[in-house]
């Protein structure tokens, strides 16, 4: 019979237990539960970060985290053990034994139970898990109507292999991008292709041929290098291309242009490639190459119109359409007067989606009735869907109009127009984001915004954005030349009058004349690359000015500010300016300050410390910075919520360390030429509650960056670049780094003494690595390499057992009872950089390995450039990279690699692009 400490069967010792150990047995399930909650936090991290990469959740983590959950938010017991113990032990166990040994059966119960769900993690073989993955991510689109005729003619000229070429023609908002989004989506059904892209082309003045190598760039797997030309871009998509069996959809193409200058092969019957472009104009698609291949876009019959008509409007309206004929009569007219447009026919059906009455019908029909009388030709296009607009309330209606400012075609981020709104006091400032893009799900619900980049930005439609410059030339007072490549500014008499004004993307050189402006109150100067300057009264008559953007340009220095008494946004980013003027304490309503990037900023004279209304003030990697504690006199900004900042002194950075005001602010953070400083411990951080960015550069005594054990919260922090640090040559960590958790990228540059970077194996949820400048590296990881290298110094003086150790135990040494702790098992199998999706390996001439083979499950694109001993790569016959897209590099440093036999090079030269 097995007995226990107590020296009695263990049946028998656990009641006593129960009894006798009630205190032990409930201070243990206290400790316990903290140590699950502990587990929690990071499970749910980890969730986190495998949802943000539309990743799934594993079934058995969902069950895990409700029973957990369950748990933790149990109070009874507890109640029922507070209530046995009022008035002290003695009386709890002589006055209620048998309810004392009930409730300590049922702690003891639960102790194990806890015990139990902490073990459970060990099942877990990853938090994630793939979800079904198409050759192209389908693009959410609506029910299309009418459309079938002209997708059937689009399969047929696919599908025949001498039309390399395709065109479809037709008006602005008929359906073309529709009927592209939807070709491309039905190629998620499983063909052959390698490669789908669509792209919105939108030359109607220049084409930007950056943005859409980016767009191909990004969609084939290879890393952006900004400061490459278009022409070594070109040069390097073409090569990748031609490799491939693509399909290319080019919408809204309004200028010819030749595809080879992008870098797109020009297709041929011999590789199977297919280029489909959208255009207004047939004759663009003639001269594209769409001579015998052009499919003409029909505006759509009576019943397609009405079934489109139909699919917006809500059930209670829909019902009563059919309740009676003169309703049905009076809404069909309604959709008549949209002429079969699909873009006018969903403003407007969207607009009477809530109709139910004959007397809202009959309402509505007049006001449109009204409207058409007084117009004609393309207007009537427009005032069906003025009526959507006129149901706008006020401020909606504001914010939708001064979304024309912006270039035809231009994606805007949500945060940048919200800020914009904010300043122009449309809407209040909000904390909480979600409020403030109210308006913008309003504009999208009324099919009058659009958004682009997964969410994160919007767009008007070009014929919403003409419908929008129609209300604005009705009801306001604009001059929108934005993004018509004007190399000088209009007239100086059509700056009389306009409230706002916008001449953004350009190529305007200078502003030399004083303009007569009492009503402006925007001026969108910005992406002017090489206006230099502005007249020393240009500002003088701007006394309503609310809106200033000169971002990109090449302002040296702004003229006299004091007119710009109601200033509220002033963005300067990336100008060379060298100083601030004197008086600019003036702009006492100033609420948002970009001067962010500034690179030949020397002198602000203390004038951000008096502008007590700010919320937003982004100095980040600005030349100037904060050198002495004297100048962190920013503590009086009482409103200011983000702050972006560059330190030049390390006790500057100490006196953040501090529960400092600016801490809670900080979101943007370099540390630059602190010529003092030798080491950072990231525990200076920790008051950095929202720090997403960091930049730690030309700190010419820096040695050492030490991670420690620190607090269990995850940081916030996405960012970390390491710039030319000439001493660094240790990097610490000695636990796994809560603080970078959430680390997508992670950039290092000029650190010459650096040997390898073996801590970055643990990065969890790394992006993108970049490498470059540090001659002294042999490895980014140091370890045994298939036999081939022996085990060298690691950083962080750690074994390799202890580096592999999982996040668990690494990030919290959690105690169980005394001495129980959560191991790597409980945590399953930790897989080293699974998010890691692009490498770019730069000038490391003493560079030797990367690391041993490894599954790398979600690697895309390795990038080698001048890295001559670098004789293998990270991958084997038994350790296959199954995303692998590219492998970029010279053809004479692919020759020189060495490989585990034929058949794996043979696989690999599939990848390889000679650049």
């Amino acid at each position: 019979m097995r007995l226990n400490t107590f020296g009695v069967p263990g049946a028998v010792g656990a009641e006593f237990s129960s009894f006798f150990s009630i205190e032990d047995n409930r201070s243990s399930l206290k400790d316990a539960k903290e140590n699950l909650q502990a587990v929690q936090t990071i499970i749910n991290t980890k969730v986190s970060i495998e949802t943000d990469k539309s990743r799934g959740v594993n079934p058995q983590v969902q069950l895990w985290l409700s029973r957990v959950e369950e748990i933790i938010t149990d109070k009874t017991l507890e109640v029922e053990y507070d209530k046995l113990t009022r008035g002290g032990f003695f009386r709890s166990c002589t006055l209620n034994l048998p309810h004392r040994h009930k409730v300590g059966k049922k702690i003891r119960k639960k102790l194990v139970h806890v015990k139990d769900l902490i073990d459970d993690v060990k099942n877990f073989t990853d938090v994630g898990v793939d979800l079904p993955v198409d050759m192209v991510d389908p693009i959410p689109q609506a029910k299309t109507f009418g459309m079938e005729s002209m997708l059937k003619q689009l399969h047929e000229y696919f599908e025949d292999k001498e039309r390399c070429i395709i065109g479809v023609s037709g008006q602005g908002g008929i359906g073309k991008t529709t009927l592209l989004t939807d070709f491309f989506n039905e190629l998620s059904g499983g063909s052959d292709l390698r490669v789908v892209i669509l792209i919105d082309v939108s030359n109607s003045e220049m084409l930007d041929v950056k943005a859409i190598q980016h767009t191909i760039t990004e969609q084939l797997g290879l890393p952006w290098v900004d400061t490459e030309t278009e022409d070594a871009r070109a040069r390097l998509l073409m090569k990748a291309l031609a490799r491939k069996r693509f399909v290319i959809l080019l919408d809204d193409v309004r200028k010819k242009f030749h595809l080879e200058d992008i870098g797109i092969p020009v297709p041929n019957t011999d590789n199977g490639s297919k280029i489909i472009l959208a255009s207004r104009d047939e004759d663009v698609c003639r001269e594209m190459g769409a001579m015998k291949s052009l499919i003409r876009m029909q505006l759509l019959d009576g019943q397609s119109s009405w079934d489109l008509f139909l699919s917006n409007l809500s059930t209670d309206a829909r019902n009563s359409i059919e309740s009676g004929y003169s309703i049905k009569w009076r809404a069909m007219a309604i959709k008549n007067s949209c002429q079969g447009l699909p873009i006018a026919l969903k403003v407007t059906s969207r607009a009477l989606a809530g109709l139910k009455s004959p007397n809202d019908w009959r309402d509505a029909i007049k006001t449109l009735n009204m409207g058409l009388s007084e117009t004609g030709g393309v207007d009537q296009i427009f005032q069906p869907m003025k009526y959507s607009y006129e149901r706008l309330d006020a401020t909606t209606k504001k914010c939708f109009l001064y979304c024309i400012l912006f270039p035809e075609d231009s994606s805007i981020r949500k945060e940048q127009l919200v800020e914009y709104w904010i300043a122009e006091g449309f809407i209040p400032p909000n904390q909480n984001w979600k409020a403030n893009f109210t308006i913008i799900s309003k504009l999208k619900s009324a099919c009058l915004l659009q958004e682009t980049n997964f969410g994160l930005k919007v767009r008007l439609h070009k014929v919403i954005r003409q419908f929008g410059q129609w209300l604005a030339n009705q009801e306001t007072n604009f001059l929108v030349q934005a993004g018509k490549n004007l190399e000088s500014a209009p007239e100086i008499d059509q700056w009389n009058g306009p409230q706002r004004i916008s001449l953004m993307s350009n190529d305007i050189r200078d502003l030399s004349f004083s303009p007569n402006c009492n009503n402006l109150e925007t001026l969108f100067l910005q992406n002017n690359p090489n206006l230099k300057s502005l007249t020393s009264k240009f500002f003088k008559t701007m006394t309503k000015l609310r809106v200033l953007d000169l971002s990109n340009t090449a302002i040296k220095e702004l003229p006299d500010c004091d007119a710009l008494c109601q200033l509220q946004y002033l963005n300067l980013c990336q100008t060379p300016i060298i100083k601030l003027p004197r008086r600019f304490w003036v702009l006492k309503e100033l609420r948002y300050l970009d001067l962010s990037q500034t690179e030949a900023l020397e002198e602000t004279y203390d004038n951000c410390s008096k502008l007590l209304n700010l919320r937003v003030l982004n100095l980040f990697r600005s030349h100037y910075g904060i050198r002495d504690v004297s100048d962190l006199d920013l503590d009086k900004l009482k409103e200011l919520n983000f702050l972006g900042i560059t330190i030049c002194s390390e006790d500057v950075l100490r006196q953040l360390k501090k529960t400092h005001p600016l801490a809670k602010s900080t979101h943007r953070l370099s540390l630059r030429n602190c010529a003092g400083l030798k080491s950072i411990h990231f525990t200076i951080f920790n008051q950095m509650k929202q720090l997403l960015v960091l930049y730690i550069e030309s700190c010419p005594k820096l040695t050492e960056l030490v991670m420690d054990q620190g607090e269990r919260e995850v940081s916030k922090l996405e960012v970390l670049t390491l710039w030319e640090l000439p001493c660094l040559d240790t990097i610490l960590v000695k636990s796994m780094p809560h603080y970078f958790m959430m680390l997508r990228e992670l950039t290092i540059y000029e650190c010459p003494k650096l040997e390898n970077i073996n801590w970055v194996a643990k990065l969890e949820s790394l992006d993108k690595l970049v490498v470059s400048g540090c001659n002294q590296m042999v490895h980014i990881i140091a370890e045994i390499d298939s036999g081939t290298h022996g085990m060298h110094n690691r950083t962080d003086d750690m074994s390799e057992e202890e580096e592999m150790k999982s996040l668990i135990e690494e990030a919290c040494q959690i105690k169980i009872g005394e001495n129980m702790i959560v191991t790597d098992e409980q945590v399953g199998e930790n897989i080293e950089f699974p998010k890691l999706r692009s490498v770019l390996l730069t000038d490391l001439q003493n560079l030797v390995s990367i690391c041993r083979p490894r599954k790398f499950p979600s690697l895309e694109s390795i990038r080698v450039q001048e890295c001559p001993n670098l004789v293998r790569l990270p991958v084997s016959s038994a350790h296959k990279i199954i995303k692998l897209r590219q492998i970029c590099g010279s053809s004479e440093w692919w020759n020189r690699l060495e490989w585990d036999g034929k058949e794996i090079r043979r696989e690999m030269e599939n990848y390889f692009i000679a650049i």
